[in-house]
């Protein structure tokens, strides 16, 4: 019997973005285009990055693999929500549930690390420029970015095994888009205030001291930009400042979600859109404008082409 009154709960169900249906289909074209300009933005910054030998450095290796994050992140949530606009019933399985829950904070944490690591690889590359070649080598890249998954892998797992010990077996309607940790805890049958405080204590601490960590780098790289040179100021401020831009769209969402002690149902909605569907499109969006060698790669492409 106290097993039976265990996980019976087979699927969930999402209420979606909203409850109009009218709404709903006039939403299908934008989220359709956008995560088709995701898909095609972020893959081709990859393949420009490993086609181009100009681009065979440092920076643009992390910055291919952060396209490559978000590529993965938007396909988590964003197919699902495009399927459901167009369903009544719009269900997921139990597994399926927890996947996304798994695969959400596994890219997501990865992110938060590799945006860490290119920071860094700025602190190398404008404070100690002479010995930019020798401290991040080919091998120190690939290890600082394995790291970066390694870390987001033990973050998703931390989460989905305190989540799989739960007992569902009531109600079974998750008011968004996408299976999120708070959300699914609030359909446990049992009281998880304690486990929502070690929950959001592990996705916060990551996120903010990320954040910190991101906060304090560039603002030591800014101030070491002003002893340098106009023009090494320009270019280093140039690229400092795209990266901010990645920082604040990205980590913003995440720490307004798991630290803000009130929930307003359509913020955190807008808030989940937010970082699951635009911000992995902007990323490469900002990277492309605001890169010369980036720039220059797509003209010499087209010309070739």
């Amino acid at each position: 019997m106290e097993e039976a009154n265990q996980t019976v709960v087979s699927e969930f169900i999402f209420q979606g973005l909203c409850a109009s249906k009218e709404l709903q289909i006039l939403l299908l074209l934008p989220f359709s285009t956008l995560y088709m300009m995701t898909v095609v933005g972020n893959l081709f910054v990859v393949i420009l990055i490993i086609i181009d030998h100009h681009l065979h450095s440092p920076m643009y290796f992390l910055l291919a693999n952060l396209s490559f994050i978000d590529f993965c992140l938007s396909s988590v949530t964003t197919p699902k929500l495009i399927t459901d606009l167009l369903k009544d019933n719009k269900t997921i399985s139990f597994g399926g549930c927890m996947s996304q829950i798994l695969c959400v904070h596994f890219f997501g944490g990865g992110e938060m690390v590799l945006l860490v690591t290119m920071a860094y690889d700025r602190y190398v590359a404008i404070c100690r420029p002479l010995h930019y070649s020798s401290i991040m080598d080919r091998q120190k890249c690939i290890w600082l970015v394995v790291i970066s998954w390694t870390i987001g892998f033990i973050h998703a797992m931390s989460q989905l095994i305190l989540i799989l010990d739960l007992p569902f077996c009531g109600p079974r309607v998750i008011d968004s888009f996408f299976c999120d940790i708070p959300l699914v805890m609030k359909l446990a049958c049992m009281n998880t205030d304690t486990l929502g405080i070690v929950i959001n204590a592990d996705s916060g601490v990551l996120a903010t001291t990320c954040f910190i960590l991101l906060l304090i780098s560039y603002t030591y790289i800014l101030l070491t930009v002003q002893l340098h040179s106009k023009d090494g100021s320009s270019k280093a401020l140039s690229t400092c400042t795209s990266h901010i831009i990645v920082v604040v769209l990205f980590f913003g969402p995440c720490i307004f979600i798991y630290l803000w002690p009130v929930s307003i149902t359509w913020v955190d909605k807008f808030l989940a859109v937010f970082y699951t569907v635009i911000t992995p499109l902007l990323n490469p969006a900002i990277y492309t404008l605001r890169n010369k060698d980036i720039k220059n790669a797509i003209k010499k492409l087209k010309n070739h082409m």
